[in-house]
């Protein structure tokens, strides 16, 4: 249920609305809207009668919310969530985007990626520092020295970081490093590390599992959402089918169905939803088209010596006509790119 509140409530008739959400046995959320704020109520295992409310001073209306996944519905919620990763607005109408290597290699590898892709116009850097990979005999990542290579290069550049969290051992330290949290796709239903990363209220960029649906990846945004962390965005990466010529299936379909059942920001990682270089671009331009909020894409000085993702990861020249050809769509969509940093 989700209780509309007057627009002129005071702050006691505000909390008089929780303590008797409480007091029946709720969790209430206070959600700000514009001009006015509302709470929505999570806990409850069936309707909820709104004559424990509609009398109450201060209360508006009481609307029944027929999803599963509440706080990060459109029924609970019908402007879209701005999310603020350290002064860049992610969900607004200028498109962001985030751009580096798969993981952190190097200082020369990280600081020539970040000094490449600010120069063409992206607004966070990627790297991963602890890679969660499908053989424990790959490269594992540089950890906490990655992390701090991915600082190093944040205060050269002036890029925000989005890096990877793998477990909740080890989300301190990244917690503590990035702008952004990055949910991987496997770790998309880890519950305990999704509740973590709630508790924190940081921005959070979650990527849909590899054989997850649409429902599943919104409830997964429910249990960070539940913690009372909205900063949240949802990633699209593609899924796994029965097509064998691609890494996966870019499911364009979902950015479409995610911003009619959810408010918040959605971008698109192109990377991953193809798995080859020359596929990027094209799916790039679509998913701007099909309304992402922006696109999260793998780059690289040097894929073809890369120690991981290298055959989908995009060179310097090749990202800056990527900026270059999705300025354009954003442009006919009555979009824009949002500025890269001041180069310092």
């Amino acid at each position: 249920m989700l209780i509309v509140l007057q627009q002129d409530v005071s702050k006691e008739a505000q909390e008089r609305v929780l303590a008797r959400v409480r007091e029946l046995g709720f969790t209430p959320h206070a959600i700000e809207g514009a001009g006015r704020t509302a709470i929505g109520i999570t806990g409850n295992k069936g309707a909820i009668d709104p004559g424990n409310f509609r009398l109450l001073e201060g209360v508006s209306d009481c609307i029944p919310v027929t999803v599963p996944y509440k706080l990060v519905s459109r029924e609970v919620r019908h402007q879209d969530t701005i999310v603020n990763v350290a002064g860049v607005a992610v969900g607004g109408r200028e498109l962001i985007v985030m751009a580096g290597p798969c993981a952190v290699e190097s200082e020369q590898q990280i600081l020539s990626c970040a000094r490449g892709v600010a120069a063409s116009g992206a607004n966070i850097l990627r790297g991963g520092a602890y890679k969660p990979r499908t053989s424990p005999y790959d490269f594992q990542g540089m950890k906490e020295k990655g992390l701090e290579l991915l600082s190093l290069a944040r205060a050269e550049t002036g890029l925000k970081v989005v890096t990877e969290v793998k477990d909740t051992e080890t989300l301190p330290a990244v917690a503590a490093s990035a702008d952004l949290i990055q949910i991987g796709a496997r770790n998309m239903q880890n519950f305990s590390l999704l509740e973590a990363v709630g508790d924190l209220r940081q921005p959070v960029l979650l990527k849909r599992g590899m054989s997850a649906t649409i429902k599943e990846l919104l409830m997964a945004a429910e249990y960070i959402a539940s913690r009372g962390n909205q900063q949240i965005i949802l990633c699209e990466r593609g899924i796994r089918t029965f097509e064998t010529m691609t890494r996966n299936t870019l499911d364009l379909n979902a950015i479409p169905m995610l911003k009619s059942h959810s408010h918040l920001p959605v971008v698109v990682d192109p990377s991953h939803g193809i798995g080859i270089r020359s596929g990027v671009l094209p799916m790039a331009r679509a998913a701007i088209a099909a309304g992402a909020d922006g696109l999260i894409i793998e780059v690289h000085p040097d894929p073809d010596r890369a120690l991981s993702d290298g055959m989908q990861s995009l060179t310097l020249p090749m990202f800056h006509e990527l900026m270059r050809e999705v300025s354009r769509i954003a442009e006919a969509m009555g979009r824009s790119m949002l500025p890269g940093p001041v180069p310092r």
